[in-house]
């Protein structure tokens, strides 16, 4: 078996025409792009070993096939490269070509396979899989929807639809004071299981269709987005890339405008500045941002700004600022608003608002709105942001040169911490530690105490 895989591996090497010291420099290049800390520093002795016998571990697996693929111009799989013999290949890169509904089965079926969910977990985000679909596509997305035959006996009607509401906002507000890490594995059997199931009946009405798409897709999204709370980045990005799709086919624009501001989120969180700008500024054209309701159009409006920031455009990212502000104000309780913008209120705008003004190095700035927002979040209600806003606030004081009330709102952040399971909630407390790190050893109890519960806090926030 083992003869076989090196065989394999080595013939789809062979097949680039590289040398062995190519193919690592390219494995650096795509590992630094995906985060993969570990290849960083990856040699041609690596490449050697792994095609002589020696198993890529990790991530390095997924960053070799995505390597291979960019090169040949056609998706290499570990099946292909003989790293899975007998088990499901790694996820390839997101493909707006397939079918949304048969990708989606696929992916919960491997989700509630605990074998297979560990291959998905350790697989890599895929910068290739940020490109965005064509306008033909986005143009005949709902006539691919309508045209969709029934694949079961089951009718659909508008009671089916209003109980995938009702579960999406239950796992919604979980989400939102437990964090992504916290029932998730619950919302993957009921989306599977149950929802998904949905899409395949017969419909009373071509209304009832529309809105059974939207439904799924703001589930698969939600889905998506407590993946990447909770650190499962590729997982995040099929899923969400998933939802876009259905609510193309739902002819949901302001759905799909949301779902487009989170990967832009995502992308931006993870590094990757110029595909999160071209997501943010797909969210707010045409009707993803026209039909949408003034305070959707307010998070879209901050997401956007954002990443006009982080690209470094100060002008757009102010006038994008100020748009955002005026379109929250302009919401009103008497609005037809989805609920999936229950969370987004005044504080979650001065949190976009203070993360913008912090990457265009207005640390003043930044600190006001970081500290607006924690003065009018419901705290209780939203304990995973909270948290987070707290530690970004204490990161920016340090760097203002002021550790007492950075040690205050990280002491803070701990509080908020209690019971929530969330990957980004940790990157605070692993930042944390990092800037508290200069002045440990200087005799201080304060630095000394919250180091220590930080380091405590580690092992609770998965």
């Amino acid at each position: 078996m083992a003869r076989e895989r090196n065989e394999r591996l080595a013939a789809v090497v062979a097949e680039t025409n590289w040398s062995q010291t190519q193919l690592a420099g390219r494995i650096v290049r795509v590992a630094e792009e995906n985060g993969a800390d570990t290849l960083r520093h990856i040699g041609r002795s690596h490449v050697s070993m792994w095609i002589l016998g020696t198993r890529p571990t990790g991530q390095a697996p997924a960053i070799l096939c995505e390597t291979l693929s960019r090169k040949l111009q056609r998706t290499i799989t570990l099946r292909e490269i003989g790293l899975l013999p007998g088990i499901e290949d790694e996820l390839a890169a997101p493909q707006w070509s397939a079918d949304p509904l048969a990708t989606l089965i696929d992916l919960g079926n491997r989700e509630l396979d605990m074998e297979r969910r560990h291959l998905l977990a350790t697989s890599a985000y895929s910068v290739v899989g940020l490109s965005l679909p064509s306008t033909s596509w986005w143009n005949d997305a709902p006539s691919r929807g309508a045209s969709r035959a029934s694949s079961s006996g089951r009718t659909v009607g508008a009671g089916d639809v209003e109980s995938i509401r009702e579960m999406t906002t239950l796992f919604s507000r979980r989400d939102q004071r437990r964090g992504g890490g916290a029932g998730r594995a619950a919302l993957v059997a009921y989306l599977r299981t149950e929802a998904v199931g949905h899409l395949g009946g017969r419909f009373m009405n071509e209304r009832v269709r529309r809105e059974a798409f939207s439904a799924v897709a703001e589930l698969t999204y939600l889905n998506g987005w407590m993946a990447f709370d909770a650190s499962e980045q590729s997982v995040a990005q099929h899923y969400l890339s998933l939802a876009v799709s259905l609510a193309a086919e739902a002819d949901d624009a302001p759905l799909a405008g949301h779902i487009l501001r989170a990967m832009a989120h995502q992308a931006g969180d993870l590094g990757h500045r110029d595909q999160a700008l071209n997501l943010a500024t797909a969210s707010v054209e045409g009707a993803r941002f026209t039909r949408a309701s003034p305070r959707e159009r307010a998070l879209l409006g901050v997401v956007h700004a954002r990443t006009l920031a982080a690209t470094g455009n100060r002008n757009g990212a102010t006038a994008a600022l100020l748009r955002a502000e005026n379109d929250l104000r302009s919401a009103t309780s008497t609005d037809e608003e989805p609920s999936r913008v229950f969370f987004f209120s005044e504080a979650s705008l001065a949190h976009e608002t203070a993360c913008a003004l912090r990457d265009l190095g207005d640390l003043s700035g930044a600190q006001r709105e970081f500290r607006r927002s924690v003065r009018t979040r419901q705290a209780e209600a939203f304990s995973r942001t909270h948290a987070v806003t707290l530690g970004y606030l204490g990161a920016v004081q340090v760097q203002q040169g002021n550790i007492e009330r950075a040690c205050e709102a990280w002491g803070r952040a701990l509080d908020a911490m209690d019971g929530v399971q969330s990957g980004r909630a940790r990157d605070t407390v692993i930042q944390m530690r990092r800037l508290l790190s200069p002045f440990r050893g200087r005799g201080s109890d304060i630095v000394a105490q919250l180091d220590d519960r930080a380091r405590q806090a580690l092992g609770r926030v998965a």
